[in-house]
């Protein structure tokens, strides 16, 4: 089972702007439901700035050769990213903070998995540790993607799952981003679970499988969860026709580790 295969940004670019100190960024819409492979924002250092950036969620290293080859590599370990070959230039060069207001997180239920959102009691803007690479293809285009680094949970969330995303906290965003000098063993040392009570886990409803449905009703408590939409009717064409089967959920996040 992976570990922090969707997570949620849904706050408007005023509320970026001011938890991380940005000016002049673009319009975006709240997202409840982001999957690997989709774009994400992440928070990286620029002319001696902090810049909010579009990249893919799912990092390709600068060397490879044929990225289709590699995993798709949406989460890193901390406790070994500073060595693997994947990660250890971004984790000296290239780190980045990826902004957040919960994940999602599944815990097995008998032959069932229950959906878990996991956010801040507080509802507070979350940073995530990152690391981000920039890939060129045969024909020079240009692909910048990221990873979200993960740790041990921590009681908050041990019952649920073993791992983690490490949160980066405010006094340490400029470090992080290498804005502040940093030595490894300061990195290093800022790759720990969040303090105890840090986050709340509430039960949601199983639409959050599918990556297909991102809107706010996702993150409603299970006892209120409005009622799932009727199945869509195929229409005459597409039932007979080319014999093409509907789109499976896309919950990949949950077979990839």
């Amino acid at each position: 089972m992976a570990m922090c295969g969707r997570y949620a940004l849904a706050v408007t670019p005023e509320d970026l702007e001011q938890e991380f100190s940005l000016i002049r960024i673009e319009w975006f819409p709240p997202r409840y439901n982001i999957a690997p492979t989709q774009p994400i924002h992440v928070i990286r250092a620029e002319k001696g700035a902090r810049a909010l950036g579009l990249v893919r969620w799912g990092l390709v290293p600068s060397w490879a050769k044929n990225p289709a080859d590699l995993p798709l590599f949406f989460n890193a370990r901390s406790e070994t990213a500073p060595e693997k070959p994947a990660f250890r230039g971004p984790f000296r060069h290239r780190r980045c903070l990826v902004p957040a207001t919960g994940f999602y997180e599944w815990k097995r239920e008998g032959g069932r998995k229950q959906p878990f959102l996991v956010r801040s009691p507080e509802r507070r803007i979350i940073a995530f540790a990152g690391l981000w690479d920039e890939y060129a293809d045969a024909n020079g285009n240009l692909l910048d993607s990221a990873t979200i680094l993960t740790t041990a949970a921590n009681e908050d969330l041990s019952s649920i799952h073993d791992r983690m995303p490490v949160v980066i906290e405010p006094a340490d965003y400029d470090r992080w981003l290498g804005l502040v000098p940093a030595g490894k063993e300061e990195l290093v040392a800022a790759l720990v679970p969040a303090r105890p009570g840090f986050f709340e886990t509430v039960a949601v409803d199983t639409r959050v499988n599918s990556a297909r449905d991102d809107d706010a009703g996702l993150q409603a408590p299970l006892a209120e969860s409005p009622p799932q939409a009727p199945p869509k009717t195929r229409t005459p064409r597409a039932a007979a026709g080319a014999g093409e089967p509907a789109a499976p959920d896309d919950d990949r996040q949950m077979k990839l580790f």
